[in-house]
């Protein structure tokens, strides 16, 4: 080999060799920055505990039954959207915004980020300019849920929704959305990566890896609960039901239209309220579709989001 080709093929090397090296530090640090993933609930309480927050004497604490007429509910100005992943949320979220900036409403918004810390459990001093019996009217962005420490930022009578998704076709895209920060999935080799892990995915499944909490169960997570819980554990179903009895209202991702009838109808907002564009939605010609076998082994390795 010529001698400038061959210095050529050495430098592309070094070159290849120091970015696979500045890629991994880069991973490793981010890693150090998360918050822990496993945080106890004991833990993250604020020391007023689950007691509410104190409305401003302006807003109502009372309010007519969402289901009564539209022309004698008032519209419902504090909400509390548990934003879970890969839902359709983040369309959910930007009607929320909307809303709020035309009547002036209260945010609680995370501390510096995007999110409320997730992957770690939420707790009140991680909003901004958090102070003790602090009142908002909405909280909206992803957090990992714990119910008492969200309830006591929020006056009595607000309203608590969040939006579910098939979980194999959640499962699908929050694989390839998710899969190239989660470690153990770099050991999978075949062009179709997906299809691979769902045949034997104990075998490449870390529960303890960084990041393994996007690759099951996710809407357990979510919601707070342990993504690892046995299926046939009691638990499980108990904290189904807790759910049912927490959350007003349950959109539904496949009908995300449908959806926001209810959602209109039980806040009393008007049609406008709203009306949308897609945020954040692939492309239909790069969404791939699970075919029945894929479909039924994904539902199965998600069995708690399925249930």
């Amino acid at each position: 080999m010529p001698l400038p080709q061959k210095k050529r093929w050495v430098s592309m090397a070094k070159g290849l060799v120091l970015g696979a090296l500045f890629t991994s530090f880069l991973v490793l640090l981010y890693s150090y920055a998360v918050p822990p993933l496993h945080a106890g609930l004991a833990s993250i309480r604020t020391p007023e505990g689950t007691a509410p927050c104190s409305p401003e004497p302006a807003e109502p604490e009372t309010q007519t039954p969402a289901n009564s007429s539209v022309g004698a509910c008032q519209p419902r100005r504090d909400i509390v959207f548990m934003k879970t992943h890969k839902t359709a949320s983040s369309t959910l979220l930007n009607i929320l915004f909307r809303f709020g900036q035309k009547h002036g409403l209260k945010f609680a918004f995370p501390n510096g980020r995007n999110d409320f810390d997730y992957p770690a459990f939420f707790a009140r001093n991680l909003v901004q300019d958090y102070r003790p019996g602090a009142c908002f009217n909405i909280i909206c962005n992803h957090m990992r849920f714990h119910y008492d420490e969200v309830r006591g930022l929020v006056p009595p009578n607000a309203t608590f929704i969040t939006v579910l998704r098939d979980p194999a076709r959640l499962f699908e895209s929050s694989f390839h959305y998710f899969g190239s920060v989660v470690p153990f999935t770099w050991k999978l080799s075949g062009r179709d990566k997906l299809a691979e892990f769902l045949q034997d995915p104990d075998r490449y499944y870390d529960p303890n890896g960084y990041n393994a909490h996007y690759l099951r169960n996710l809407l357990f997570f979510d919601l707070g609960y342990d993504s690892g819980l046995d299926p046939g554990d009691p638990q499980g179903q108990e904290h189904i039901l807790e759910g049912e009895r927490r959350f007003h209202l349950v959109l539904l991702q496949e009908y995300f239209d449908e959806s926001l009838v209810l959602l209109k109808d039980l806040l009393c907002w008007q049609l406008e309220d709203v009306l949308y564009f897609k945020l954040n939605a692939r492309r239909a010609s790069a969404v791939p579709r699970l075919s029945g076998e894929l479909y039924r082994r994904a539902t199965a390795w998600n069995v708690l989001d399925a249930r």
